[in-house]
């Protein structure tokens, strides 16, 4: 069994895509548009016009975790709240890179410091909303 996340960018999602390109080297392993859907848009589910080049699906390989993605209904409105994505690392050295990288136009939650359960930790919410802790494993 493996439980993996599913983003819904509301129309953001080849930003998002590009962003975690860069702050986390994520890898694109598979990227599908609407318009190259080999099944019709449902007649009860219609996306807005001008949709059709917006991401159906996509799947990101972050280090070893498969995270999936995709535009969703282009509604705009993005809602991240009730989860946070939880990325381990060996070092501070990375904890800071990729911490700064994801706190750039977001919002730091907690900066990087020891913790009783961490040599180094914090949270952040990026640009988008997307909660995420980075964590060193250990005392």
């Amino acid at each position: 069994m493996q439980v993996q996340a599913y983003l819904f960018f509301n129309g953001r999602c080849e930003e998002a895509v590009e962003f975690y390109r860069k702050a986390l080297g994520a890898e694109v392993v598979m990227l599908m548009r609407h318009k190259d859907s080999p099944v019709p848009q449902p007649p009860d589910m219609p996306l807005p016009p001008g949709s059709e080049n917006k991401v159906m699906h996509t799947t990101l390989r972050i280090g070893d975790t498969v995270v999936m993605a995709s535009d969703g209904m282009c509604t705009g409105e993005l809602d991240f709240k009730g989860f946070t994505l939880s990325i381990s690392v060996a070092d501070t050295a990375a904890a800071d890179r990729i911490f700064a990288a994801l706190a750039a136009g977001g919002q730091v939650q907690m900066p990087l410091a020891k913790t009783f359960w961490s040599p180094y930790f914090g949270m952040v919410a990026d640009r988008f909303g997307v909660g995420w802790m980075v964590t060193i494993p250990g005392q």
